[in-house]
């Protein structure tokens, strides 16, 4: 009998009943109002007096539910107490469907609440009096069966049976009243169609940022990194024979690293949706500088620079730069040690940008290898479809690899 009783109480709690059942005292500063209409109508029968009470009664509970703090109350209630999993409403967005249909959704919630809160509190009560009173005689109680006009007084051990009948009957409407809200709660109180697709567009607009951090944490940190381990092996193998070769890789180490943690601050603050500081931006003016820095670890960076670098800006420029930071990078990586070709032309019709190193073991001071991701190339080629550019990059011949970017001028709005 337990294993049978299992089902019918699974998902019904204490709170779920104490939410199913407020809402008929909650409803009950209103009755006074809903009074007024058959007060002034006292010719009406009694009857048309009660429906009228009770569809007034009805009607400024559904307007209660009009208001956006309210439907926002009753979704954080039902989603503790009844253990219903909604999301919060779209802020600034009000529910809007077809015919608007949407907006009456909570109103028609509450006016169910309230229904279902005093129609199980009464039943509940009356039946709950009875199981208490019957078994004792409490408040001159006792029950009769009535059956084709034979009524048969129910005493002695019967008076038991009937008491927890009752209680278990008492027992039975607390749990459908919680479940019929439980049910009812996703279909009334969670989103709109409207909402749906604020909740989509907010969802798209997250995992497009995220995607953009991964891209910039990528870029940034993975270069600095790179340069940084090349640097450090550069002075520990000069330390001794050239110490001011060596301190001059200690310093553009420190000068990236600093750069990457300011990239990382912002990243960071970002992902932990606080309020991080400007985020870092790094164009096609602080090339020299990329340039630089590849130069204190031990790279031979040969920089042909062609039309007006200064009139691209915007994101054009940022872009630029990260493709031509990711492609020397990689070049820097995997390159065999040889000079690294950087042409980047800008034109009136967009921007070219070219990295071209050889290809093969790497010679010189370094670790000899490094593991990759294996996501530079494919965030590149992502990067350049975004900006609607082209993306090349393959063998050039025996011993090079080439990557050719073009990006066209429409991408720096």
């Amino acid at each position: 009998m337990i294993r049978g009783i299992r089902p019918l109480l699974r998902g019904s709690t204490y709170a779920g009943v104490l939410f199913a059942y407020c809402g008929a005292p909650a409803s009950l500063p209103l009755l006074p109002f809903a009074l007024l209409p058959a007060l002034s109508w006292r010719s009406a029968s009694e009857s048309v007096q009660i429906v009228l009470v009770l569809l007034v009664w009805a009607v400024l509970v559904g307007v209660v539910g009009l208001a956006s703090p309210v439907r926002r109350v009753l979704v954080v209630s039902a989603r503790r107490l009844l253990r219903v999993p909604l999301p919060n409403p779209v802020a600034g967005r009000r529910p809007s469907g077809s015919l608007g249909l949407d907006r009456w959704r909570t109103p028609l919630w509450l006016v169910l609440h309230v229904a279902v809160g005093w129609t199980g509190a009464l039943a509940s009560g009356v039946l709950f009096i009875m199981g208490l009173s019957l078994p004792g005689n409490w408040l001159g109680a006792e029950a009769r069966a009535s059956l084709f006009g034979t009524s048969v007084r129910v005493s002695g051990g019967w008076s038991w049976v009937v008491a927890a009948v009752c209680i278990l009957l008492a027992v039975a409407i607390c749990v459908l009243v919680t479940k019929a809200l439980r049910w009812a709660a996703p279909r009334l109180l969670g989103p709109s169609a409207a909402e749906r697709l604020a909740l989509a567009a907010e969802r798209e607009r997250l995992l497009a940022e995220r995607n953009r951090i991964a891209h910039e944490l990528h870029d940034s940190i993975g270069h600095t990194l790179t340069a940084a381990t090349i640097q450090a092996a550069v002075a520990g193998e000069t330390l001794s024979a050239d110490p001011a070769t060596a301190r001059a890789a200690m310093r553009s180490i420190e000068e990236s690293t600093r750069a990457a943690l300011e990239d990382l601050d912002y990243v960071l603050g970002v992902l932990r949706e606080e309020q991080s500081g400007t985020a870092p931006t790094r164009t096609l003016a602080d090339l020299p500088e990329l340039l630089d820095r590849l130069r204190h670890a031990g790279a031979v960076v040969e920089p042909e620079l062609s039309g007006d670098l200064a009139q691209v800006q915007g994101t054009l420029s940022r872009a630029a730069y990260r493709i031509l930071q990711e492609g020397l990078t990689n070049a820097l990586r995997h390159g065999a040690g040889g000079p690294i070709v950087a042409r980047v032309a800008a034109g009136p019709d967009g921007l070219d940008l070219t990295v071209v190193n050889r290809t093969g073991a790497r010679t010189g001071p370094g670790p000899g290898a490094f593991p990759t991701s294996g996501h530079g190339l494919p965030g590149l080629a992502e990067r350049v479809r975004l900006l609607h550019g082209e993306f090349q990059a393959g063998p050039d011949g025996t011993q090079h690899w080439r990557l050719a970017v073009r990006l066209p001028a429409r991408a720096s709005a």
